[in-house]
């Protein structure tokens, strides 16, 4: 089964001139912890947003102990729930446009470390997943499209395929042979990969609110770092956004409760993986516009 554009939404015909934005994210609350404060920047400054998640994060751990009943229902009983957050997050974050890759429920958590269920987006088909993604970009139309690293940011075996795939599906949806039925080609111009700044973690930790740089598996050097988007006029937006995740997020205690007291919380940080890196500025020549250099669309 084939994904559709929301109903309700301009279709990309309509809207040629703009400015679209896409990303790829695993789970439910993850597009809000990475990248929130840039999909909220974006979206204010009525550029397209599109959100593409690949799971509906049935394994995900339950902070709340009121929601712990979730579990008697099986997976299937906290991923509803969590399509009822995301719902709630995306309205905050202003994203009109969604998608579960292959259709809602077409693949679920792998957990971490992955299971063996044969439906786990780990295990996804490659071509089925890569044609899934490419259909979308098709639709979509982005110029640039966001989503993680090889390493999945922490080593999570979905965030590491969510990488493989959307890499996989750049040059499939470009190139006119391959499924024309899947819509007319389409070229990505920028492709970034989502990272922390080690100088950023490093204050963190001096503040108390990490043990260590090594609490984090993986961050970039202000030297790696090629975009970052200063959100901190969106900081409590973000945060707002993550309140719907009341299954995932503790905002009362912990790490997130802290963090989001923290302007810095709200700057996100983006590495080049593909594309042309437009004009920056200040000593490492940052980007403080993904869209740096991409001409208008066609």
């Amino acid at each position: 089964m084939h994904n559709r554009a929301p109903v309700g939404v301009l279709k990309v015909s309509d809207r040629m001139d703009d400015r679209r934005l896409l990303l790829v994210h695993a789970h439910p609350d993850d597009e809000s912890v990475m990248t929130g404060a840039t999909m909220i920047a974006y979206a204010r400054q009525d550029a397209t947003v599109v959100l593409v998640t690949c799971t509906r994060g049935e394994f995900g751990e339950i902070v709340a102990p009121e929601l712990a009943g979730l579990r008697e229902a099986g997976p299937d009983g906290l991923g509803l729930h969590r399509e009822a957050e995301l719902a709630e997050a995306l309205n905050v974050l202003g994203t009109a446009r969604h998608y579960w890759l292959g259709g809602r429920g077409r693949w679920r958590d792998s957990g971490i470390p992955a299971g063996d269920h044969p439906d786990s987006f780990a295990a996804a088909d490659h071509e089925q997943a890569v044609q899934a993604l490419v259909e979308i970009l098709r639709a979509e139309r982005p110029q640039v499209v966001i989503t993680y690293d090889p390493s999945g940011g922490y080593g999570h075996p979905d965030h590491i395929q969510a990488n493989r795939v959307t890499m996989a599906a750049l040059d499939p949806a470009a190139d006119p042979d391959f499924a024309p039925e899947l819509g007319p080609p389409w070229q990505v111009a920028k492709v970034y990969w989502m990272t922390l700044s080690r100088t950023t973690l490093q204050a963190a930790a001096d503040a108390g609110l990490l043990s260590s740089l090594d609490a984090v598996p993986h961050s970039s050097t202000d030297e790696e770092i090629t975009a970052v988007i200063d959100g901190r006029q969106y900081l409590s937006t973000k945060v707002a956004a993550l309140g719907a995740y009341r299954s995932q997020v503790d905002l009362q205690d912990g790490f997130f409760a802290a963090a989001a007291i923290m302007p810095e919380f709200a700057v996100e940080h983006y590495v080049l993986a593909r594309g042309i890196r437009g004009p920056g500025t200040g000593p490492h020549n940052w980007e403080h516009d993904l869209f740096a250099g991409v001409g208008a669309a066609g």
